[in-house]
């Protein structure tokens, strides 16, 4: 691993421990994020979107094996999902636990992802913790496809903005999502 991308990890942690918010390359867009456990934390999120808290935000892992650290209950579906995805993919689960309460909406819900990107995934095991993953732009605008999409405006809210990939062109987007109920029951939410 290059020094600068372990710089990366670091800096990034540092301002995670912190409290703090950044911006970062993932397995699909460029996300704003923050450590998931911290209420005050997530409320930065929330306040720099411009986006209400009951529309909940996507968390990411780096291995299944967390999930049970977060959700009282996975339903087999999700295991067989996750086996057989290709592409990143985002589960809403029922019964979340251990996280910020502001990040739960009413319902009891969360929307989590394994991710696969290097980055994130050595991010997330260094960090100890499960980390959001939102869009970095204004809600209700487009998602920026890569960095050079991110508005200037937005970059200078977040209190680090990770030094890698910034030169990446390409067409990212966002991961699909389903939501799966503990009775078997699903309902794609965005394909």
């Amino acid at each position: 691993m290059a020094l600068s991308y372990q710089n990366e990890i670091d800096k990034a942690i540092e301002v995670l421990n912190n409290g703090g918010t950044i911006i970062y390359p993932t397995d699909t867009i460029w996300g704003i994020g923050c450590d998931a456990t911290n209420p005050k934390a997530v409320e930065k999120i929330y306040n720099i979107k411009q986006r209400t808290d009951s529309k909940s935000l996507i968390i990411l892992i780096d291995e299944e094996k967390k999930l049970h650290d977060y959700v009282n209950t996975i339903p087999e579906m999700a295991w067989e999902l996750i086996d057989i995805s290709t592409s990143p993919l985002t589960i809403i689960y029922e019964k979340a636990m251990k996280l910020a309460p502001n990040l739960i909406p009413a319902d009891g819900s969360i929307a989590i992802r394994i991710t696969k990107d290097p980055f994130c995934r050595e991010l997330i095991k260094k960090f100890k913790k499960p980390i959001t993953s939102t869009s970095a732009n204004i809600s209700g605008e487009k998602s920026p496809s890569n960095y050079s999409e991110i508005d200037e405006s937005f970059l200078k809210q977040a209190d680090y903005v990770v030094n890698l990939r910034r030169n990446e062109k390409g067409n990212a987007k966002a991961s699909s999502i389903i939501k799966i109920f503990e009775n078997g029951q699903f309902e794609l939410i965005r394909k």
